[in-house]
């Protein structure tokens, strides 16, 4: 089992979901984020005063997946996330050494 998390742009999440759903993805998490990456921000003009915008607003989605869908979802997300932008995100794929269903017990694979 894998965790994968992603950062995208929090206008492509409704995209994504489908993308994922249709991956056979039947859970996600999803957290509104602030961040930066190597763009380090960006400088907006607000009535006409210039600020920087130094935390980007991003949508952190956490996805469990089988080993066999993790290239297919990290796939997914990729395609579906990218605008070809600076800050299209990031997705990081995790080794997962257990996961419970609460209210079944189940484990592994099945909890997912």
């Amino acid at each position: 089992m894998k965790l994968i998390i992603a950062a995208i742009k929090p206008f492509k999440l409704e995209e994504v979901r489908e993308a994922l759903t249709a991956q056979g993805v039947r859970g996600m998490m999803v957290t509104e984020i602030k961040g930066f990456g190597s763009q380090s921000g960006h400088t907006e003009i607000y009535r006409g005063a210039e600020y920087a915008v130094n935390f980007v607003p991003k949508v952190k989605l956490e996805v469990a997946v089988p080993d066999a869908l993790v290239e297919p979802v990290v796939a997914a997300i990729t395609e579906t996330a990218r605008t070809g932008k600076i800050g299209d995100g990031k997705i990081f794929v995790l080794d997962m050494d257990s996961a419970l269903r609460v209210r079944t017990g189940e484990t592994g694979d099945d909890a997912l």
